[in-house]
């Protein structure tokens, strides 16, 4: 719409006058009152309305006529032929790379420990949680560690970055001292972890420095999987590089990786190395079944068509020598081979080795072949061989031999093999007798032709125009015109032709054959001696035929030799010419029964054809299957028409080998061609394959049309291929520089639709930049953008920026822009922006009025809308139902009960009908006032005058209802539904549990819950937890369990509200092995949500002494993606020391700092403690310490422990300085403890260094110096 609406219509319009009322029209607008005769202009005739539209309609006519003119006028000044397009381009993708390039991975050397134990500890919480405070791992460490990520990993989706990780892990130990040596288990899992998530160079580094370290893996599954993970991605070289390796170390294959390589070989059509694995696969003497057939087939397809019989044969008899059996399609596909050799003898013998004979299909065109290439008699001779073996012919394997003897002119042996036919129970084909009447005619025996078109007609064959072609050409021939008119009239009988009565028939059957009625004529020898006699009619009469007689006997006897045959090259090739795609599949499936091969020009003329129409992809592939050496001659035009093909309709994998082989023979491709593909390859996703195909496009120097282009970059954008997208911009704008404006508003266009106007926002700052005058559809397409994007304050400084340059925004932008601007209490240029859109495009004037309408409704500025509903009225613009919602929506919030019923009235007397919008704002303000009567009314209306189902009517008054505190009066409905027979919904039901609920009235809530259940309909989420945790704080757990069992039998997901009241509510009852016991339930069945929370019962738990309960559900949190928070963490360190666990309790302390999480004073308290009373000073000086670091002051408590600690161990220089500590931090010790130190110290004349290294960083990470508290003593 906005390619509608140019610059140059802009300039026309804007006037100084419309310009200044951007920024002041209706600011001295007193304030709008309501207007009581709103609706009285409503009454007006419609004649009137009518008139003023139509005068409407005529000058939006002659205001589009002059915007042209000026739209002209105005495109000369834009000129983008003298831009930088490279720099422009390269500036856009430096500003805005931070879009698509992902924040890049920091190398693993280094990393921390603490940062890739960080990346997996939410698979397996409680084997990394042990390993946070080591310095250095153990081989037995990283065992540990994969063997715990390996039996908890559920998600495959997010394994990518975690297995990067453990890489990490395994990385680094193994860098941190040359004698580390990992456990051959530990490589094996980590490389098939590697290898699942595609990270396989990874894998082959982790093989190479292995060996190098002398580690010995059983490699066997390893290179196996590393060979499918090639194949699975396509590279095919290092497939079979690692294939290679694998086989000159003396490993085998798994049979898995063996059917996958080869399968992935055929496809790509690699002969000599599938051929090679194949063998290779059968010489280790794996099992074969009949599900390895598949592959087997495929190769032996492959090898023969590539004319690699031998090896194909050969290939079989090892298979054979395994006790699998091939398949006929294996047998059919040699037998082809040797037929397209000509190697008939050795088919013989093939056969007569296999003890079997070749299907009806094979057999016939063997028949064909040797009939074709050395008669009917050789052919005759084959035959007997093969029915010896079991080969059963068929009507078609006869009937080969009856045309080529008719061919050949052996009439009488003809008649033979027709006779075999019926002897055998066949039913002859209609191209024999067409072929068997041909003969006869080119015998003379045309009397006979009759005859056998009787038998032919008795058999129940139907005579086609083929047949009555062969009839008139033998009459022709033969001079028999009277029988050649006799024919016309069948053939019309028949309904093959139509004949008028004036036509005759002669010169119809010379139609028939093509030939010109005009150039021939029949005539009476009147001489005496009859010297141009030619032949006689029925009175003797002797004629002769005045033409062009060699030519005439050459198209007669042409048309009979050419029936004796068929030939379905040429039905093919005519069909294909006439449209008709489907008939030429039915004469491939008919050629192919009678031994015929497809010739180059009906292979490409089929594929074209196929290609053009509607027919399934699939016959188009199937086709190209059975026909591998056509495709290969096919020409490039062709070629490039299925590459197309193939991608618009999915199958991308097929059109990339087609390009290959293309690109193989040098043809050309097509800019259409990389088009189509790279769309493809867009929507499945692959950016590796997209790059290659991108660059492989750009070398060839492909040359874009604007249609495609914008084809392209729709694909490209929607898959965030941003720099591509702009690359392609700068080849556009270089190559079609005359029309660089068209290209760069399409590129915008694009970027803003998909969500990247920031990119489209650059794009424009740099043309600017440079100079460039960009026209407003530049500038409406990022305000679109901006708008859709919810980012309105730029959407408004694009608009401003329009303003200054005198440029209107297109009209869809200002629909989209109007009612922002409303928002953001920019009224009056939100006014002033319709006003002029109305100028400038006054045809769509309803679009515009509806976004201000909308603008006002949503924002409560009701008085506005309302007058803007009186000046569409008085303009001729008949309000809609939809403005009317609007209205409604905003008199409802207004809570104007009036307003709302005058203007239901209207819409009653207009038969606008009612929405269900319209319904439920209605319905709301009414129960909000307590206006039952019109409430029931409006209920009753909505029943009567909509065709809304009746149960959505009575749903909303429900809700409201309940939400306003009415239950009685839901109540009386409840009954009205009952008495209309009206059977509840899912939502009905939902709304009646939780408004019951609501009121306080649990019994009937928990009644028509269960009465909901009993009817297999699931209530909402928000229900369930509700009634749950309504039941425990009421005391009726009991039922709260009656109904939890409900939700497990059926699967349903248990809540955190729901788990933690139910829980909550055994331990408050001193159920404690009940409520374990309901928890491991919900683990057992999945019944756990993935934002679960059990911070409340960590604590709980915690409290009563159950500890491994309470870290169990930490874990889970921790799974499930959901940190939990300090206070959980402070429960269980608390609680670890409790009971004496202390390094339990460290490992959390420790897990809560890497998780910037900042522990609770009473945790450091209780750590400190009991470090002290263990006897473990030097760690609970670290803590204090590490405490100090994070800004955190150690309680009294604290330093008193640590203090009482360090004296009862004698280390008095030490306890004293951290006495100085403890009263720098604003603590003051007992007497006691200070005398006794002092009293201590003078006898003491310990000067240890290291107590004072401790004194001086305790006070340092205090804020403190030693110097400074030397001097304030």
């Amino acid at each position: 719409m906005c390619a509608a609406i140019t610059a140059a219509s802009a300039a026309s319009v804007l006037d100084s006058r419309m310009l200044q009322s951007f920024f002041n029209a209706h600011l001295h607008k007193p304030h709008i009152k309501q207007v009581g005769s709103l609706f009285s202009h409503l009454i007006v005739s419609t004649t009137k309305s009518r008139f003023f539209i139509s005068s409407l309609a005529d000058h939006s006519s002659q205001s589009s006529s002059s915007s042209s003119v000026n739209e002209e006028a105005i495109k000369t000044h834009v000129d983008l032929s003298a831009i930088d397009c490279s720099r422009i381009v390269k500036s856009v993708i430096l500003r805005c790379s931070h879009l698509w390039e992902t924040n890049s991975v920091k190398p693993f050397g280094y990393s921390s420990l603490k940062e890739h134990l960080l990346g997996i500890s939410d698979i397996s919480p409680e084997t990394t949680r042990k390993f946070r405070r080591v310095s250095e791992l153990k081989p037995e460490d990283v065992l540990e560690i994969l063997l715990g990520f390996q039996f908890h990993r559920e998600n495959p989706q997010i394994e990518s970055g975690k297995v990067e990780s453990l890489w990490g892990i395994f990385k680094w130990s193994n860098d941190q001292n040359k004698g580390f040596k990992h456990l051959p288990q530990s490589c094996e899992i980590m490389a098939s972890m590697l290898i699942r998530v595609g990270l396989l160079r990874e894998v082959e580094s982790l093989l190479a420095e292995m060996e190098s370290r002398g580690v010995l893996l059983d490699g066997h599954e390893i290179f196996s999987n590393l060979v499918e993970g090639y194949v699975c991605v396509s590279e095919s070289e290092r497939a079979i590089s690692v294939y290679d390796q694998m086989r000159g170390r003396g490993l085998v294959p798994s049979l898995s990786c063996y059917n996958v390589l080869i399968d992935h070989l055929v496809q790509t059509n690699e002969k000599q190395l599938v051929f090679r694995v194949y063998l290779d696969m059968v010489e280790m003497g794996f099992d074969l079944s009949n599900a390895d057939m598949a592959n087997l087939e495929n190769v032996i397809r492959l090898l023969c068509r590539d004319g690699k019989i031998q090896e194909g044969r050969s290939l079989v008899k090892k298979v054979m020598g395994l006790g699998l059996n091939p398949s006929s399609l294996i047998l059919d596909e040699i037998a082809n081979g040797y037929c397209e050799k000509k190697d008939f003898e050795d088919a013989l013998s093939f056969f007569v080795e296999m003890n079997c004979a070749p299907s009806v299909v094979v057999g016939n065109k063997i028949m064909y072949s040797l009939c074709r290439d050395f008669g009917t008699e050789r052919a005759d001779l084959f035959l007997q061989e093969l029915e010896h073996l079991g080969f059963s012919p068929d009507e078609i394997t006869f009937g080969i031999l009856i045309s080529w003897c008719c061919r050949e002119g052996k009439l009488k042996n003809a008649f033979i093999y027709l006779s075999e036919i019926l002897s055998r129970d066949l039913k002859p084909d209609i191209c024999s007798y067409n072929a068997i009447i041909s003969g006869v005619f080119k015998e003379g025996l045309w009397k006979h032709a009759q005859d056998i078109l009787h038998e032919m007609v008795d058999m129940g064959i139907k005579p086609d125009l083929l047949t009555f072609r062969v009839l008139l050409a033998g009459y022709c021939k033969a001079r028999r015109f009277g029988e050649a008119k006799a024919t016309v009239g069948e053939m019309v009988n028949y309904g093959l032709i139509q004949l008028c009565s004036q036509e005759d028939p002669l010169s119809k059957a010379f139609m028939v054959l093509e030939l010109d009625p005009l150039a021939i004529r029949v005539k009476r020898d009147n001489d005496v001696g009859f010297s141009k006699t030619e032949f006689f009619d029925n009175l003797g009469n002797g004629l002769y035929l005045e033409t062009d007689v060699d030519e005439y006997e050459k198209k007669v006897t042409g048309i009979l030799e050419d029936s004796m045959v068929p030939d379905f090259n040429l039905l093919i090739t005519r069909a294909c010419a006439g449209g008709n795609v489907k008939t030429a599949m039915m004469v491939v499936d008919e050629m192919v029964r009678w031994g015929q091969e497809l010739s180059l020009s009906a292979f490409s003329a089929l594929l074209e054809g196929l290609c053009a129409s509607h027919f399934s992809i699939k016959a188009v592939t199937g086709l190209l299957e059975k026909m591998p050496k056509l495709v290969n001659q096919v020409d490039e035009e062709t070629l490039n028409l299925l590459v197309q093909t193939h991608c618009k309709k999915g199958f991308i994998g097929k059109g990339k080998i087609i390009l290959n082989g293309m690109l193989q023979r040098h043809l050309s491709v097509k800019s259409e061609t990389y088009v189509a593909l790279l769309a493809g390859l867009c929507k499945k996703g692959n950016s590796r394959t997209i790059r290659c195909c991108w660059d492989l496009a750009r070398r060839d120097k492909w040359l874009l049309e604007l249609k495609d282009c914008k084809v392209l970059v729709g694909c490209l954008c929607q898959q965030k291929f941003l720099k591509e997208a702009l690359e392609l911009l700068e080849s556009m704008l270089a190559t079609y520089p005359h029309l660089r404006l068209d290209v760069c508003n399409m590129f915008l266009e694009k970027l803003c639709v998909v969500g990247f106007t920031t990119i489209a926002h650059a794009l424009v700052d740099e043309f600017l930049q440079q100079g460039c005058i960009l026209d407003h559809t530049a500038h409406s397409h990022l305000i679109s953008g901006f708008c859709k994007e919810k980012r309105f304050s730029e959407a408004f400084t694009i608009f401003e920026s329009m303003q200054a340059k005198n440029l209107v925004p297109c009209l869809d932008a200002s629909i989209l822009l109007i009612p922002q601007l409303c928002r953001a209490n920019r009224v009056e240029k939100a006014i002033a922006l319709k006003d002029l859109s109305l100028r400038e495009q006054s045809i769509d004037s309803f679009s515009v009025h509806s976004a201000l309408m909308n603008g006002f409704c949503k924002t409560g500025r009701i008085g506005e809308a309302a007058i803007l509903f009186q000046d569409m009225f008085s303009n001729g613009l008949l309000p809609d139902i939809e403005i009317c919602n609007m209205l409604v929506f905003g008199y409802c919030q207004a809570n104007s009960v009036r307003k709302v019923t005058e203007l239901i009235g209207v819409m009653i007397r207009k038969d606008l009908g009612f929405s269900i919008s319209v319904y439920r704002n209605v319905v709301r303000l009414l129960c909000m006032n307590g206006m039952v009567l019109p409430l029931l009314r409006m209920k009753e209306l909505m029943l009567r005058e909509n065709n809304f189902p009746h149960l959505i009517v009575y749903n909303i008054l429900i809700y409201h209802l309940f939400q306003t505190g009415n239950s009685l009066l839901v109540k009386v409905i409840l009954g009205e539904l009952h008495k209309k027979g009206l059977l509840f919904d899912e939502v009905t039901y939902n709304f009646l549990v939780y408004g019951f609920l609501q009121s306080k009235d649990v019994p009937t809530s928990v009644q028509y819950l269960t009465a909901m259940i009993s009817k297999e309909l699931r209530p909402s989420s928000r229900n369930l937890r509700a009634v749950i945790s309504c039941l425990c704080d009421s005391g009726m757990l009991r039922k709260a369990l009656e109904l939890s069992r409900e939700m497990e039998l059926r699967g349903w997901i248990h809540g955190s509200i729901a788990q933690n009241a139910i829980v909550g509510c055994l331990l408050s009852h001193g159920k404690l092995k009940e409520a374990e016991s309901f928890l491991d339930r919900m683990v057992e069945k999945g019944l756990i949500p993935d934002n679960i929370n059990y911070e409340s019962l960590i604590r709980q738990f915690c409290w009563h002494g159950r500890l491994n309960k309470a870290v169990e559900l930490l874990n889970i949190m921790l799974k499930k993606g959901n940190l939990p928070n300090c206070s959980s963490y402070d429960s269980v360190i608390q609680g670890f020391c409790t009971v004496n666990r202390l390094d339990e309790a460290m490992d959390f302390h420790t897990e809560m700092l890497d998780r910037k999480l900042r522990p609770s004073i009473k945790a450091w308290d209780a750590l400190a403690h009991k470090f002290c009373q263990d006897g473990r000073t030097a760690e609970a000086e670290s803590l204090l310490v590490s405490m100090v670091q994070m800004g955190e002051t150690p309680t009294r408590e604290m330093y008193t422990s640590l203090i009482n600690r360090l004296r009862s161990e004698n280390n008095l220089s030490k306890a004293s300085e951290l006495l100085q500590a403890m009263q720098l931090s604003g603590h003051a010790p007992d007497f006691g403890t200070h005398w006794s130190l002092i009293s201590n110290l003078n006898r003491s004349k310990d000067k240890d260094s290291a107590n004072r290294g401790f004194l001086s960083r305790l006070l340092s990470e205090s804020g403190f110096s030693r110097g400074k508290s030397s001097k304030q003593g």
